[in-house]
């Protein structure tokens, strides 16, 4: 009986069950989205500052004799906008096992990025306005700049996803690391559109 009881323990470490998930959607994967959820209020309550300041209080938007650098944000969205096209390359290669397509995909989502970020940064240097000026500057900095540090994060999970590329660690069969990434690059084109939108057109 001890030797049975021994070799069942030792056979409980070598193959330990399987976990158990209520859902369909991978626990890591759900985590993102949960994630994401939290940055949404997060950048809601800036909204509601926003709202505030543009709607209830009347504010001019932008407020003379400030102007707002439309043609510029507009070539930013675009890079955005196709950094997630490349994006979504990299994701449907690793699925087909197209190793080099994923690493092109990642690469230039990563160079997008960053233009974007640079961009961004040349903009503010010479806007002309900053948040000692009013309430209008204030809102514009936050969001953006929410935005932009949101962009950094993303720049550094594409930076790791990028090296793990390079070193052969995703596979058809494992590649979480590339989706849930995706995920997150995803939310930060789409929450852009939206600051764009509000900020710089409405």
């Amino acid at each position: 009986m001890a030797v049975h009881a021994e070799h069942l323990d030792h056979g409980e470490h070598e193959h330990p069950p399987e976990p158990y998930f209520s859902s369909r959607i991978a626990p890591s994967i759900l985590g993102m989205f949960l994630f994401i959820g939290s940055e949404i209020m997060l950048f809601g309550s800036f909204f509601t500052a926003y709202f505030f300041v543009r709607v209830v209080n009347g504010v001019e938007w932008p407020t003379p004799p400030f102007h707002l650098p439309v043609y510029v944000a507009f070539i930013n969205t675009l890079i955005l906008v196709t950094s997630s096209f490349t994006m979504h390359w990299s994701l449907t290669s690793v699925k087909r096992g197209n190793v080099w397509g994923l690493r092109a995909g990642l690469f230039l989502t990563f160079l997008m990025g960053l233009s974007f970020l640079i961009t961004q940064g040349l903009e503010y240097s010479r806007i002309g306005f900053n948040t000692s000026d009013g309430a209008f500057p204030t809102i514009f900095f936050c969001l953006t700049g929410l935005h932009g540090a949101h962009v950094f994060v993303g720049l550094t999970i594409l930076a790791f996803m990028t090296i793990r590329a390079f070193r052969g660690h995703f596979s058809p069969e494992h590649h979480h690391g590339v989706e849930i990434g995706g995920i997150y690059w995803h939310f930060v084109d789409v929450m852009w559109i939206v600051v764009y939108t509000t900020v710089y057109l409405l």
